[in-house]
């Protein structure tokens, strides 16, 4: 295959891990959770062939393919993800919807991890994960990775399109032009007792 159509192929991928992350943002469930995890994993590799560009120093994107990797080969699993609006919640937040995995499945997925990568993917995982009892949201970790995907995307030159693209990129230029940071902290603030106990008793009950 010719460069062009390797860098092409990648611009593709590119344009597909936007839409399918908007998707996730206006109306997510764990089918859109997974198609976004599946198109991260398939944007770095068609980076890494058509431009030499790949993500695994992020550590965002070695914790969230971690998950992809283990759910990948554990496909039945995947009915412990909850996907919840945050509003549910009485919690304060920066995101709308809180993505949350149990701790013991994350755990099980750091020690699934080949030898040689396994201690800082658990690294990376308990950097940018919010472990909240048995509990982790992962969902700022999956923020923060759209943010440092568009940076490396951008800084490497490489062609990017779509609607969906268009509209992370105006959002990103807002903030940049406001002095906003681009990246979130996605830290969970409650009034309402124990966050631990809530966020277990609506990961057992709930769910979309």
């Amino acid at each position: 295959m010719s460069k062009e159509s390797n860098s092409m192929n990648a611009s593709s991928a590119a344009e597909r891990f936007f839409r399918l992350y908007r998707l996730h943002c206006v109306d997510p469930n764990r089918d859109t959770l997974f198609s976004v995890l599946e198109a991260a994993h398939s944007l770095n590799d068609r980076l890494k062939i058509g431009h030499d560009v790949e993500f695994f120093d992020l550590q965002e994107f070695s914790a969230l393919k971690c998950l992809r990797n283990f759910f990948h080969h554990q496909e039945e699993l995947r009915h412990t993800v909850r996907v919840v609006p945050a509003g549910n919640y009485p919690i304060i937040t920066d995101l709308m919807i809180l993505c949350l995995v149990p701790s013991a499945i994350v755990e099980s997925a750091v020690e699934e991890t080949r030898e040689r990568h396994r201690e800082a993917t658990r690294q990376a995982c308990n950097a940018v994960f919010h472990w909240y009892g048995t509990v982790v949201n992962i969902n700022p970790a999956l923020f923060n990775f759209v943010v440092g995907a568009y940076e490396r995307m951008n800084a490497a030159g490489i062609s990017l399109s779509g609607e969906a693209f268009q509209e992370f990129e105006a959002s990103y230029r807002y903030e940049e032009d406001h002095d906003h940071a681009h990246r979130i902290d996605g830290r969970i603030a409650t009034r309402a007792g124990d966050l631990d106990q809530l966020l277990v008793h609506k990961v057992n009950t709930e769910g979309l």
